[in-house]
């Protein structure tokens, strides 16, 4: 199954975005943009989205029946195995949502689900630490590049992102 492209210069949260596609009737997309003004995180947290990373949503309609630990595990599975591919470093899972590098967060993922005509979709936020990583007190962060022999390009990732959530689609239950 294919998803569309839909691609932004600025907006205020691609979870946002994909939310209201959803509502118009779009069945699945994929999200980039060049800035967030309004990058969402875990638990109503804010997501520091910095110039030169990437912020990346996916939506798609699931099974009504799959669990949440069966989503987050796939979707964590799905985003590590893309950033492991490009750095020479050991990548960790920090439960839920974060993958780390080095004990630091380089990547956070915000997933949602809405309902919309007896059909559930799911909607993932993905916020990627490419060029640069936000100070926060007591909260190591890092950004991919740092770890990578050659400088990343965030359209690429977001393309490696696009092709792999269409070969995994069939793992959430549709």
């Amino acid at each position: 199954m294919r998803l569309k492209k839909y691609i932004f210069k600025k907006v205020e949260s691609t979870n946002n975005v994909a939310v209201r596609l959803i509502k118009q009737g779009n069945e699945r997309g994929i999200i980039f943009t060049d800035q967030q003004t309004k990058g969402k995180g875990q638990r109503q947290n804010k997501w520091i989205s910095m110039k030169g990373n990437l912020f990346v949503s996916v939506f798609f309609e699931i099974g009504k029946k799959i669990s949440l630990s069966t989503i987050i595990n796939l979707n964590l599975k799905i985003i590590k195995k893309i950033i492991h591919k490009k750095i020479n470093s050991l990548t960790q899972i920090r439960k839920p949502n974060d993958i780390l590098i080095n004990k630091k967060k380089v990547c956070g993922i915000l997933q949602e689900t809405i309902f919309k005509q007896n059909k559930k979709y799911l909607i993932v936020g993905i916020g990627i630490n490419v060029s640069r990583s936000p100070k926060i007190n007591n909260y190591p962060t890092t950004f991919l590049n740092n770890y990578s022999n050659k400088k990343l390009n965030r359209l690429q990732l977001f393309r490696e992102f696009k092709l792999l959530y269409e070969k995994n689609l069939h793992l959430f239950g549709v």
